[in-house]
Formats: C-alpha cells, sequence, structure tokens
C-alpha cells in the first residue's frame, strides 16, 4: 500500500543532513557553550553560527535572535515579554480570533492578571482587516499580535500593512510565523515587526528548538530565570544540537526557499482542482491566492472530519483535521467558526498539507482514494437525506 505523508503544517521529516549535525553535537561537539574551555568553545561557536543562519533567513541581525524551546515558547516571551516590560504604559492587547492557542491561551492568562484584550474578528477568508486594527487600537494598546500565516487554513496575513498601522501609533508587533517560515519570503525588516516567532520542526529541523526574533530596542522582560543565557532573554543551557539543527535547517530553506515553493504550488494546486471536480458540495476554506504554497483545507458537507481521517490513513494517508495541538478535540476548529462557516460543515474539515518529499503520483493517489470514501461515508450519513432539496449554508462547488 502507498504512504502518502500530507500533514507536514503538523511537523515536518527532519532532513539526513541535519539529523547527521544534530548527532554530532550530541557525541562529538557535546560541551557547554557557556564553558570557557575547548569544548565549551567550539560549542559555542556552533550555535553563534546557528544564529547568524537564522537570522539571515528572516533579514535580521543575529543579535536580535533569542533561541527558545520551540514556537509556543516563543509567543510565551513575546507577548508575556513585552506586557511585564510596558505595564507601565498601558495593559491593552490586541490579537485576532484565529491565532494558534499558544497566543490566544497566554492572552488568556494576561487577562487574568489585569490585562484587557481585544480580539479581531476576521473576513470569510479568514483575513484580519486594516480598518479593524484601526479602530481597536487605544492610547493604552502595547502590543498587537497576528500570525503570519495560519496554521488550519493557510491564509496569509497582510502583516506589512498591519505592523505599520501599529507602528504608526507607537505599538508592538508581533507575529507568529511558524508556519510562513520556510514557505514564503519572511524579511523583518520589510514587514516591519518587532517580534517574530518561529519553529524548527516545521522546516525539516529538530522537534523541541525554535527562536523568537526581537528588534532592537523593543522593551521586553524574560519569563524564565536563571542564569545570563541567551543574552539575558531565556535562562538554560542552549539545546545546541537542535539549535545547531535549526541552524542547518534555516540555511537550506533560504536556499531552497523558490524551489520549494514552485514544487508545493503545482502540487497544491493540482489536490484542490482535483476534489473540487470530483467531490460535490465541498467548500475551499482561506483565500486561493493569498494562502501557504502547501495548504489544502476543504470541508465536505454531511460527513464528518475524523470518519474521513480515519478512512485516509486506512488506505495509507496521513492528514489531519486542523491543528495538530487540537487534533483530540470533539470541538470544531475554533479557525472555521471564526470565518463564519457552520458548525456541521466544519465538523467536516480536513487539512492535508504539503511537504518537499509529496510528489504528482501522491496526489493522483489521494484523488483516486479520496472521492469514494466521501461517498461511502455520505451513504451511511443521516445529513444526506433532503441534500437535494436544500444545501447546507457555505458549501461551494
Amino acid at each position: 500500500m502507498r504512504k502518502v505523508y500530507l500533514d507536514h503544517s503538523a511537523t515536518t521529516p527532519v532532513r539526513s543532513e541535519v539529523a547527521e549535525l544534530v548527532l554530532r553535537y550530541m557525541t562529538d561537539t557535546f560541551g557547554n557553550p557557556s564553558s570557557v574551555h575547548g569544548f565549551g568553545r567550539e560549542a559555542r561557536k556552533g550555535v553563534e553560527e546557528a544564529r547568524e543562519r537564522v537570522a539571515s533567513l528572516i533579514n535580521a541581525d543575529p543579535r536580535e535572535i533569542v533561541f527558545t524551546s520551540g514556537g509556543t515558547e516563543a509567543d510565551n516571551l513575546a507577548i508575556k515579554g513585552v506586557a511585564l516590560a510596558n505595564r507601565k504604559k498601558g495593559r491593552h492587547i490586541i490579537t485576532s480570533a484565529i491565532e494558534h492557542h499558544a497566543v490566544l491561551h497566554t492572552c488568556e492568562f494576561l487577562e487574568k492578571e489585569g490585562y484587557e484584550v481585544t480580539v479581531l474578528g476576521v473576513d470569510s477568508a479568514g483575513l484580519v482587516s486594516p480598518d479593524d486594527l484601526k479602530a481597536a487600537l487605544r492610547d493604552d494598546t502595547i502590543l498587537v499580535s497576528i500570525m503570519m500565516a495560519n496554521n488550519e487554513m493557510g491564509a496569509i496575513q497582510p502583516i506589512k500593512e498591519l505592523a505599520a498601522i501599529a507602528r504608526e501609533r507607537g505599538v508592538y508587533f508581533h507575529t507568529d510565523a511558524v508556519q510562513a517560515v520556510g514557505q514564503v519570503k519572511v524579511d523583518v525588516e520589510e514587514l516591519g515587526v518587532d517580534l517574530l516567532s518561529l519553529s524548527a520542526h516545521k522546516i525539516y529541523g529538530p522537534k523541541g528548538v525554535g527562536a523568537l526574533y526581537v528588534r532592537r530596542g523593543t522593551k521586553i522582560k524574560p519569563i524564565a530565570h536563571g542564569g545570563g543565557h541567551e543574552r539575558r532573554m531565556r535562562a538554560g543551557t542552549e539545546n545546541v544540537p537542535g539549535i545547531v539543527g535549526l541552524g542547518l535547517a534555516a540555511k537550506l530553506a533560504q536556499e531552497e526557499l523558490e524551489d520549494r515553493r514552485r514544487h508545493l504550488l503545482k502540487l497544491r494546486d493540482k489536490l484542490i482542482e482535483g476534489i473540487l471536480d470530483r467531490v460535490e458540495d465541498v467548500r475551499l476554506n482561506g483565500p486561493r491566492e493569498e494562502r501557504l504554497p502547501n495548504n489544502v483545507n476543504i470541508s465536505f458537507a454531511y460527513v464528518e472530519g475524523e470518519s474521513i481521517l480515519l478512512n485516509l490513513d486506512l488506505q495509507g494517508i496521513a492528514a489531519s483535521s486542523g491543528s495538530a495541538c487540537t487534533s483530540g478535540s470533539l470541538e470544531p476548529s475554533h479557525v472555521l467558526l471564526a470565518m463564519g462557516i457552520s458548525h456541521e460543515l466544519a465538523h467536516g474539515s480536513v487539512r492535508m498539507s504539503l511537504g518537499t518529499g509529496n510528489s504528482e503520483e501522491d496526489i493522483d493517489y489521494v484523488l483516486e482514494v479520496l472521492p469514494s470514501i466521501i461517498e461511502r461515508l455520505r451513504s451511511m450519513s443521516p445529513l444526506v437525506g433532503g441534500r437535494g432539496e436544500e444545501k447546507l449554508q457555505h458549501v461551494q462547488r
């Protein structure tokens, strides 16, 4: 049976050259980078080379890169760190309804600590309106946090425009770019953001390591205390193997960005067109153009997404019903609901996220298997009765 992995937004396989480097820094170059002897200096050299590589990928200064345990910690450090450092100026934060829970739950925590959070809605394509951001800004607003690209339905936000609006008011702007980095061009100078989160395991690097870009001059406090690591921004001995793995993954992502994008766009569009042509009563979630090159999110009317996933898995195809962090939940996607999609249709959504290892033959196989799965599930669905008379709201061919 053919095996097809279509869950790269959840995690990517570690590239062989990255894995080899990580292993070397676990076994041979094992020194503590804070040590002054030769073993420590060699480890420090690896960390700083990785810092330069990550900075180069997003056009930052290496001194603006803080290594973390991943995207979630980077989001927490950005939001809590700015909130703590600027609470005398104000306690108002703005975010959006479609953020990753690493942002939403952090904002909810701060609400309990006396901060006020405004959550911006999105349109039917999942995009934040710049006018809505303008209207939400207040004199006591200290931070705006809006993701660059959505992890579920792939919408790419107008971050440059949104960040400019915040900057005009002297408000810090953070973007969770975990899904965008390595998929599309990310240039912090061009975007005008003050803070940006990224993660290694989304770009063919190891799990458990990420980074936060912090523009020079940004007032931010650490949220973990101990030693003076990462320029006193993140206490704890650095995860050297993970960091050097992230560094090499970043270097490869930068070198291969355009080739990756073209390859993924071709597969993405073939998959979208194939599903829309072969399966009735489906909805493409998110914008058609301003979306990640590897993201396909489809709602199938009259069936449950979990049932589709189980049947795909039986055919060797791995996909997702949404964010990997909430895939165990029976609740429909908060992202799709925020876009105005009904509970019934949101429950029938499937995310298929492509990677560099996928081929056109993989897409052909999915398009061969998927329509019969949907047909079989609909034949058993109590929702199908009367579908010829009244279509579910928001369904499109």
